[in-house]
C-alpha cells in the first residue's frame, strides 16, 4: 500500500482523506451544527448584511420605491466637475411620504423654466442605483413630471 502524508491529508492511492484541522464537523448528526455556523457567519457577507439589516431601505429617500412625488422648495444651479466647465440646473425637492430633502437634476434645455418653487414634481432616480451620474456631484435623482404633465412631453 501506498502512503503519503501530505499537510493534513492522507493520500492511499492517490485518493486523499482529510485528517484533524479541515475546520467543520463531518457525520451523520452535524446537520444543525453546520446550519447555524453558515446563519451566523452569513453576517460576514457585506451584501447579505446589506439586504438583510434593512438599513438600506431606511437610508434609501424613497424607501424602496422607484418614484416619489414631492414639492420644489427651490431651484439651485450646481457646477459641473472637471474638466467640465458648465451649471447644470437642478432644484431641491422635499419628498411628501417622509419629509426628507433632495436635490433632483431638471433635463433637457429650458426645461428649468417649467418648474416652480412649490410645484409638485415626480422624481425618479438617475440610473446608477444610489450614485450621482456624470459630472453632476452629489446629485442622484431626476425630476421626470411637473404637476403631472412629464417634461419630455
Amino acid at each position: 500500500m501506498l502512503r503519503s502524508l501530505v499537510g493534513s491529508e492522507m493520500c492511499i492511492r492517490d485518493r486523499c482523506y482529510n485528517q484533524m484541522g479541515s475546520g467543520k464537523p463531518r457525520g451523520i448528526r452535524c446537520a444543525r451544527k453546520l446550519r447555524v455556523h453558515r446563519r451566523e457567519n452569513r453576517w460576514a457577507l457585506k451584501a447579505y448584511k446589506k439586504k438583510h439589516l434593512g438599513t438600506a431601505l431606511k437610508c434609501n429617500p424613497f424607501g424602496g420605491s422607484s418614484h416619489a412625488k414631492g414639492i420644489v422648495t427651490e431651484k439651485v444651479g450646481i457646477e459641473a466637475k472637471q474638466p467640465n466647465s458648465a451649471i447644470r440646473k437642478s432644484a431641491r425637492v422635499q419628498l411628501i411620504k417622509n419629509g426628507k430633502k433632495v436635490t433632483a437634476f431638471v433635463p433637457r434645455d429650458g426645461c428649468l423654466n417649467f418648474v416652480e418653487e412649490n410645484d409638485e414634481v415626480l422624481v425618479a432616480g438617475f440610473g446608477r442605483s444610489g450614485h450621482a451620474k456624470g459630472d453632476i456631484p452629489g446629485v442622484r435623482f431626476k425630476i421626470v413630471k411637473v404637476a403631472g404633465v412629464g417634461l419630455w412631453a
